[in-house]
C-alpha cells in the first residue's frame, strides 16, 4: 500500500505541476491576469473565472493519469486535492493576500523586487519577486494536493 501511494503521489504531483504551468500561463486570459487582483467584484469575478478554468485543467489531467495508469485514487482524494488546489490558488491570486503574507514573513522587499516604479511601466516582465513568491506558493499547495489525492 505504501508503495502504491508513493507512486500515485509522484504521478499526481508531476501531473499537477504540468497542469499548473499550462493553466496559469496558457489557459488564463490576459483579462483575467490583469484584473484578478482588482478590488471589488470585477477582480473577484476575474479570479473566480481563472480558478475555474485552472481547476478544469488540473482535474482533467489528474483524471486522465488516474484512468490511464489505473491509480488507486478515491473520489474523496481526487475532490479533496482539487479543492485544496483551487481554494489556495484563488487566495494567492487575489494578490493583496499574498502581499500581506510576504509582509508578515518579512519578504515584502523581495515581493516588490522587479516591480515597475509607481507611475511608470518600466519593467513589464514575469521576473518579479511577486511572481516568484506566487509560483512558490502554488507549488507548495500542489505538493499538498498531490499528497491528499494519493492518501485520502
Amino acid at each position: 500500500m505504501a508503495m502504491e501511494s508513493a507512486v500515485t503521489f509522484a504521478v499526481v504531483l508531476a501531473t499537477l505541476l504540468v497542469a499548473h504551468n499550462v493553466a496559469d500561463h496558457w489557459v488564463q486570459t490576459s483579462h483575467q491576469a490583469g484584473t484578478k487582483g482588482d478590488r471589488g467584484w470585477v477582480g473577484r469575478w476575474a479570479c473566480a473565472k481563472h480558478v475555474a478554468t485552472y481547476t478544469a485543467v488540473t482535474a482533467g489531467m489528474v483524471a486522465l493519469v488516474w484512468a490511464v495508469f489505473g491509480l488507486p485514487i478515491t473520489l474523496g482524494g481526487f475532490v479533496g486535492g482539487q479543492l485544496v488546489s483551487a481554494v489556495t490558488h484563488y487566495w494567492a491570486d487575489r494578490r493583496t493576500t499574498l502581499a500581506w503574507l510576504a509582509a508578515l514573513t518579512r519578504n515584502d522587499k523581495f515581493y516588490r523586487l522587479g516591480a515597475p516604479r509607481e507611475g511608470h511601466d518600466d519593467n513589464p516582465s514575469l521576473g518579479t519577486g511577486a511572481y516568484a513568491l506566487d509560483q512558490a506558493w502554488h507549488w507548495l499547495w500542489l505538493f499538498i494536493a498531490a499528497l491528499l489525492t494519493a492518501v485520502a
